[in-house]
Parts: C-alpha cells; structure tokens; sequence
C-alpha cells in the first residue's frame, strides 16, 4: 500500500512523480515492495489525481484513488483497505511515498519476521527510530479503519506496543522523510556519495 494522496505542498510538485533511479517514486516502491508474499499492490492518489495517474508508471490496475485526501493519511489507508478482497490479505505494508529510499532486500526481512514471528505490526528501526515501511496484520483493519483522522495509523501502534516486532536495519532511508527540495537533494547526494 503506497500512500501519494496529498498535496506535496513542501516538494512544489507530485512526490509519487519525482524521479529516481530512472523511474518515479511511486513506481520504485511498487519495485522494491514485489515479494512472493505480496498478492495485491495499490497506489493511493489523491490531490491533482488524474495529472498524477497518467504520469505514475506504474500498473493502472494498482491505483486507487482516495477522494477525501484531504482528511490525511489514514484515510488513505482506509480507502485501500477497503479495497482488498476479503479475507485473502495476511496483512498490509503501508509505504508512505516520501519514504522511497528502502530496499527490497528490507522488504524481505520485514516480511520474513511478520510471517516468522505472528507479530501484529512489524516495523523497522534506524538507529533505534523507528521508520517505514511498517506491515499491520489483517487482525488489525478494523481498528485502522476505527481510528480517529487525527491520531492516524500511530493510534493502532500505540494500542498494540507488546505485539510489534522492530527490525534493525542500517537503510537510514526508513526514517529519511522526503518531504522537501533541500531534504531530497542531501538524501540523494548522499546516497550518490
């Protein structure tokens, strides 16, 4: 689940549109979050929707589109929720798109703990932060879909602190929020140095 509906206010332009590493960031998500595991892939849009979807690169298949964006990120994540088909989804990774520096690799290992440990939330850690992507298992929509606007997704985290599983990791790019020109640049300066 890649969360693009806002309005990239900061960026001056569409996050899930920005390039990197030849493709946007939107369509590398959808790249480094392919795993076996993974059945069912969306991208949720919003703000400048139909500007967005024709430049995404990505499956048309996969985007959804959440019309309340405004109302923030967790109603992003219940558009997509309720999108899934009933009762075939384990669980769901929320990857929010100004977060795109991750690998497949960290996919595979927080999925591998997810299903190892029976955990309700696994999440990452840089440094002992805690980061994205994180994965929620499916026990847990009901409560993402209850929780207020405006606690979002950390009111189901917080709930839930005695059955999350963090997974270290030295990719600083879970905890890298991409949200401005300046941010993005010494982010990929920095991964080009």
């Amino acid at each position: 689940m890649i969360l693009a509906a806002g309005e990239s206010r900061r960026m001056n332009s569409p996050k899930a549109l920005l390039p990197y590493r030849g493709s946007t960031f939107a369509a590398h998500l959808v790249q480094v979050t392919r795993h076996p595991r993974v059945g069912v892939t969306r991208v949720v849009i919003g703000a400048n929707a139909s500007a967005i979807s024709e430049q995404l690169q990505v499956d048309p298949n996969f985007v959804i589109e959440n019309p309340g964006w405004e109302r923030g990120p967790l109603s992003s994540i219940q558009t997509a929720i309720r999108t899934l088909p009933p009762g075939e989804t384990d669980g769901l990774i929320l990857c929010p798109v100004d977060h795109p520096l991750i690998s497949p690799e960290l996919v595979g290992r927080l999925i591998d703990v997810f299903d190892s440990t029976g955990c309700a939330i696994a999440l990452p850690s840089y440094r002992g932060k805690r980061g994205h992507p994180a994965i929620f298992r499916s026990t847990l929509y009901e409560e993402l879909l209850d929780a207020s606007l405006n606690v979002g997704a950390r009111q189901v985290v917080w709930a839930h602190q005695s059955e999350i599983v963090v997974v270290p990791t030295d990719e600083e790019g879970v905890v890298l929020n991409l949200n401005d020109p300046q941010t993005l640049k010494r982010a990929l300066e920095s991964q080009a140095g």
